[in-house]
């Protein structure tokens, strides 16, 4: 019938669907009759009209995790190929995926919506895979992903065991929507490891499976922008991913179900969710943990452009039975409350203020202790968007309570991370986790050209209560002295990142990451426990 519409004069059409009938009215592509005397003016048809696509999906401005780099602007080619061919852009070019190997927001949040406008066409099959517009009123878009990555770790998960292996990903995803009013997005998710000296941990290979699959029904719109209801499986990311997070390094990406209220507006964003983690599993389908409920609420406002306030509430309820190191983990119940602020301000033509930081509070019940702890994190960092090389230096604090009696007393204090990407913040080794920790570090950013992003952090670890555990990234008790014997000095961490954009949509990155053991993990290494670690890493990206 929309075919029909825009080929027969809308008196026609109108005429057929039983509305009252305006006989003067005509499409554009309509040749006007002969007439005698001057026409009335034409009525416009609504009927030939398609939905304006311009503003779907809403996307939401990128959130800047902690220590962000300020990436080089201006003339220059911005990817290997451009450089070999001598191609160069007038600024970076637009593009729905970041220029990175590592990619931890979603793909149901890539922001294709350029590729609608004269100015900035399809280059490729891939590109043109997006923004299919299917009649007037459907859109469709189609991609995916393709990873490999190769590991060399000494002394692996702090063992006295070297494990090399190898990490290989295969995403594909669909994502249809129905004007601005439904939207149907269904991830497919194949994970691998071969060759592994050690087994496999669980956010290594899981097979194939759904990674998310969900419906949007938008419910109205509040104050002029859209409101939605989500529900099924999907991942989270949340403010800055220190405490909620999909993260890219895991070969198998965290992802939850449940639902999801979202409201996106140019200044304020709103969420509300409750969900149930979705646990791994190699020789079956992953479904959801039964034993838990994650649930809460996320708040972003942006006073100007280049800065945001988050506030935010968690419940996460867990009725698993878990010991560690002798400590009793779960059950609990642990609700989290806290805010984010963070942006950058030019200082003067020739240095960018950057700062960050974020505050939570930790309350709720562990048996019969209460739960009272927080994190701290706070960071000044300054770009030198004109000296050589776009420089970017960030020097942190990052704090996260601890007990010194885990198992007595009235409260419990060990902070809870929750569900985050620690291995962006806490060290590419991934053997700390934020929980009983302080860590002083700094990070550097350097572009010796515009498609090349080299980075270093240096991390100096101690615990804050030295008779609780040791946590690594996914937050389990690895090691702990509960005589308090020990010195509370952990060790240093250097890292060393190397990010080489080769194509549009091909990355390489190449890390390297060293932990120097300090008295606390030389105190306890022994059998099959070690005090010094490092990881060689090289992921090779392709994203479609």
């Amino acid at each position: 019938m929309s075919i029909l519409r825009c080929f027969l004069p809308c008196a026609l059409v109108t005429s057929a669907l039983g509305f009252p009938t305006i006989a003067a009215a005509q499409c554009d592509h309509d040749t006007p009759p002969a007439a005698k005397a001057p026409a009335p003016a034409a009525v416009p048809c609504n009927a030939c009209e398609s939905f304006d696509f311009k503003k779907v999906p809403p996307v939401r401005p990128p959130t800047r995790p902690g220590m962000f780099p300020i990436p080089p602007s201006g003339a220059g080619a911005y990817n290997l190929l451009a450089a070999v061919r001598g191609e160069e852009s007038p600024a970076p070019p637009k593009f729905g995926y970041p220029p990175f190997a590592l990619m931890p927001p979603s793909f149901f949040d890539a922001d294709f919506r350029y590729l609608d406008d004269p100015k900035t066409p399809p280059q490729d099959v891939f590109d043109r895979m997006k923004r299919i517009h299917l009649g007037d009123d459907w859109l469709l878009s189609v991609g995916g992903q393709t990873m490999n990555r190769y590991h060399s770790e000494y002394n692996s998960r702090l063992t006295q065991r070297d494990n090399v292996y190898n990490l290989s990903r295969f995403r594909l995803y669909t994502d249809l929507w129905y004007k601005d009013r439904l939207r149907l997005f269904a991830e497919f998710n194949a994970t691998y490891s071969i060759w592994q000296d050690l087994p496999p941990l669980a956010i290594d290979e899981s097979g194939p499976e759904i990674q998310n699959l969900f419906v949007d029904v938008k419910l109205g719109e509040l104050h002029n922008a859209p409101v939605y209801l989500r529900a099924g499986r999907q991942e989270l990311l949340l403010g800055s991913q220190r405490l909620v997070s999909p993260p890219d390094w895991a070969n198998v990406r965290r992802t939850f179900q449940g639902l999801r209220l979202l409201r996106t507006g140019e200044k304020f964003d709103f969420d509300a969710f409750i969900t149930q983690p979705v646990a791994p599993a190699i020789n079956a389908l992953d479904s959801v943990d039964n034993n838990q409920i994650f649930a809460g609420s996320f708040a972003t406002y942006r006073p100007k452009k280049g800065q945001a306030i988050d506030l935010y509430y968690f419940m996460l309820d867990n009725t698993n039975r878990v010991t560690q190191q002798g400590i009793v983990r779960q059950p609990s119940t642990v609700h989290t409350i806290g805010t984010r602020y963070y942006g950058d301000t030019d200082l003067d033509d020739c240095r960018k203020l950057l700062w960050d930081t974020e505050t939570a509070i930790q309350f709720g019940q562990r048996g019969q202790q209460d739960i009272i702890a927080g994190m701290i994190t706070t960071g000044l960092g300054l770009n030198f968007k004109k000296a050589p090389m776009n420089p970017t230096v960030w020097l942190y604090y990052d704090y996260a309570s601890g007990d010194d009696s885990p198992n007595a007393g009235n409260h419990f204090t060990t902070f809870n991370q929750l569900f985050p990407f620690g291995h962006y913040y806490m060290g590419w080794t991934d053997l700390i986790g934020r929980q009983n920790i302080h860590d002083v570090n700094a990070t550097v950013y350097l572009y010796p050209a515009k498609w090349l992003t080299l980075s270093t952090q240096f991390h100096n670890f101690w615990l804050d209560n030295v008779r609780d555990g040791l946590y690594n990234v996914p937050g389990n008790a690895v090691r702990r002295d509960a005589t308090g014997r020990a010195s509370a000095f952990v060790g240093h961490e250097v890292d060393f990142i190397s990010n080489f954009h080769l194509t549009r949509r091909a990355d390489l990155l190449v890390s390297y990451a060293q932990l120097f053991g300090g008295g606390f993990l030389r105190a306890t290494s022994g059998p099959n426990a070690a005090a010094n670690a490092n990881v060689l890493a090289a992921m090779f990206s392709v994203r479609y």
